[in-house]
């Protein structure tokens, strides 16, 4: 199965970071010409870098509407009631924050917004106290090892009935095995082994 075409040829591709000059290049391209094609961008204006490379840097460095600085109080607000409904989705959540990216959103949540729910005693991941959400997981652990065990025992009892039922069969057959011998020794009992019609023998 083929897989995404790349956006580029590697070879001769600058990397690392970008320098004042690549980023006047490819702002004033933008500018001037607009976004038609992030695969002709490079070789247009001049750059020696790939297609996705100059699309992430103008989205989350160079972009005139982009707000600069950290997200504020309210803002970090926003994208906690917005984590609990879309959870990591942060394209989603970047979409309520005009000039705001997702990188930088999801940034902010690793590394303050999760440390300020936890000192809060709210778990980030579902949002509720700490203790009931731990509540919850034993609950829920439970009732798995309930169910568990009540399967076991259901097994238990159908194993006892099987074996029970084997053995009531098995008991015809002995009953009928025992009857039969009883008739033979009743009936080896009646021929009188020293009698002379049994004993004698025959002579021609």
């Amino acid at each position: 199965m083929m897989g995404r075409q790349p956006c580029c040829d590697k070879i001769g591709m600058k990397r690392g970071p970008w320098t004042n000059e690549e980023d006047h290049k490819l702002m004033n391209f933008i500018l001037k010409n607009g976004i038609q094609c992030w695969r002709l961008v490079p070789k247009l204006a001049g750059l020696l870098r790939c297609g996705k490379s100059c699309r992430l840097r103008w989205i989350n460095y160079l972009r005139p509407d982009l707000k600069r600085g950290p997200l504020t109080e309210t803002e970090e607000d926003m994208i906690i009631q917005l984590h609990s409904r879309y959870g990591n989705r942060w394209s989603k959540i970047a979409s309520h924050f005009p000039g705001r990216t997702d990188n930088e959103i999801k940034n902010c949540w690793n590394t303050r917004i999760k440390k300020k729910l936890k000192v809060l005693g709210l778990d980030p991941i579902t949002h509720k106290p700490i203790e009931q959400s731990r509540v919850f997981s034993a609950k829920d652990k439970g009732v798995l090892e309930s169910n568990s065990s009540q399967n076991q025992e259901n097994n238990f009892e159908l194993n006892l009935h099987d074996n029970r039922g084997s053995r009531d069969d098995e008991m015809p057959q002995r009953e009928g095995k025992s009857n039969i011998g009883q008739q033979f020794n009743e009936l080896w009992g009646c021929l009188d082994v020293g009698s002379p019609a049994i004993s004698q023998t025959k002579t021609f």
